[in-house]
């Protein structure tokens, strides 16, 4: 989730609906300027007993953070506690309960963003050898409750703990128990922008497959590949699915934005600290009616959070985010930025892969993304096919797109080989969770703790 990192002074205060567009056509950017930025979380754990480390205990979370600035990032403060970190390789951050996030900086190309997964990876680890940390790449935690899991010291955290249990079952799961890999990517302009947005969403099923890691609960299966999105469909309807609006005739930045206005608040930032707005309405806000912040109107950094706080399949803020995979290890987070740079940032292959979804329905879509956290591969897709069935014409697709792009490693290598992890996938025919559940009735009889020697970085 978003860090704030800037103190909001002299941010400019919301005078027109054009002004709330702004953000969104804001982004566009011509093709030579489109970046690829990539998220990755992971699970923080004590290589002695692995227990989730608390932020303040002696070699815990703040202790991880405060090695990392060896490496020359700079920390960010909320109150007096370090609560994210900043450098040229983007931003680190803590998910609720401690998980890890690098959000990388926008880099031109796959090459740089693997290398940049490299560099965090190892600058992590070296920390982590000297705290008797380790990193654990899956989409959930394998067998930890939600009692057994720290909070971290972020104040929008608490604010969405209260919060989370009055609109759905599985919220608090979201927050401590998941993991993801994102990939945020640009647009040239509205059509642009739309046409990624519908293919995305439309495939975003087929990248929760093919990155399914989440298939424990507390210790044992719990009948799902990827549970993380299972945990989605009951977080909060309000800001969570499918959008069916994305796929309406005129669909735009308008649109979404009517999306983000009818999405109820979560807090206010304001002189460092978090004002609990939840549940109130950011239209009230313009309005200057906001219960928590009466007679102010909002600045663009206002919205700016509230757009942070929608979790869609796919996400506009000034850039799209793909939000469907699991975490997972280092070939794959390579490999998720691969597949929907390949898909979205060549025009043949952008035109190709929407010719193969767009004749789907809403309906069709809904019982893809309802049936795909159980089924992975075999989960149905119009025309009596499965997911299975047309993963290999979207990867060639995808590698069609990365072969056109032509962005090519001191080696002269091009960035097609970052999809061999999904090939791999497709080739053997099980997904991540598929394999880890073989593992846990066969070689490891049952017993939870191989997964932290197998699945860690």
């Amino acid at each position: 989730m978003s860090t704030r990192t800037d103190t909001g002074m002299d941010d400019p205060v919301i005078e027109s609906r054009d002004h709330l567009i702004s953000v969104f056509s804001g982004g566009e950017k011509p093709r030579e300027r489109w970046r690829i930025g990539t998220e990755h979380e992971k699970f923080v754990y004590a290589l002695d007993d692995f227990h989730a480390p608390s932020y303040d205990e002696e070699k815990g979370i703040r202790a991880l953070l405060d090695g990392l600035t060896g490496y020359g990032w700079e920390p960010v403060y909320e109150g007096e506690n370090v609560i994210a970190l900043s450098g040229a390789d983007g931003t680190i951050s803590l998910e609720p309960a401690g998980q890890l996030e690098l959000s990388g900086a926008p880099l031109d190309n796959l090459h740089q963003t693997c290398a940049e997964t490299g560099r965090h990876l190892e600058q992590v680890k070296a920390v982590g050898d000297t705290l008797g940390i380790g990193f654990l790449g899956l989409g959930m935690w394998p067998d930890k409750t939600r009692a057994e899991l720290p909070v971290m010291p972020k104040g929008r955290y608490g604010i969405m703990l209260r919060h989370m249990p009055r609109v759905g079952n599985l919220g608090l799961d979201m927050m401590l128990r998941t993991c993801t890999i994102q990939t945020n990517l640009d647009y040239a302009s509205e059509p642009d922008m739309v046409q990624k947005f519908r293919v995305s969403l439309a495939l975003q099923p087929l990248a929760t497959a093919l990155f399914a890691n989440s298939p424990f609960t507390e210790g044992k299966p719990n009948g799902y590949l990827s549970y993380r999105s299972h945990i989605w469909s009951d977080t909060d309807p309000a800001r969570t699915g499918m959008l069916p609006f994305v796929f309406e005739d005129g669909f735009g930045y308008e649109r979404y934005a009517d999306y983000m206005l009818d999405v109820p608040m979560y807090f206010v930032y304001r002189d460092g600290g978090y004002i609990d707005a939840a549940g109130q309405s950011f239209r009230d806000f313009l309005k200057g009616e906001l219960p928590a912040l009466p007679g102010e109107k909002p600045t663009i950094g206002d919205w700016n959070d509230h757009l942070s706080t929608a979790f869609p399949e796919v996400r506009l803020k000034s850039f799209l985010e793909m939000r469907g995979a699991d975490g997972g290890p280092w070939s794959r987070i390579c490999a998720l930025p691969a597949l929907w740079v390949g898909l979205l940032y060549d025009q043949g292959a952008l035109d190709a892969a929407w010719d193969l979804v767009s004749g789907w329905d809403m309906e069709a879509r809904q019982i893809l993304r309802d049936s795909v956290p159980k089924l992975g591969l075999d989960a149905p897709v119009p025309g009596g096919r499965t997911l299975r069935d047309i993963a290999p014409d979207v990867l060639d697709i995808a590698q069609s797109g990365l072969a056109a792009r032509a962005r090519l490693d001191s080696s002269g290598n091009n960035e097609t080989g970052f999809l061999n992890a999904l090939y791999e996938v497709v080739a053997r025919g099980k997904t991540p969770a598929e394999i880890l559940l073989d593992r846990f009735h066969g070689e490891w009889e049952g017993d939870m703790s191989h997964v932290y020697a197998e699945e860690s970085f």
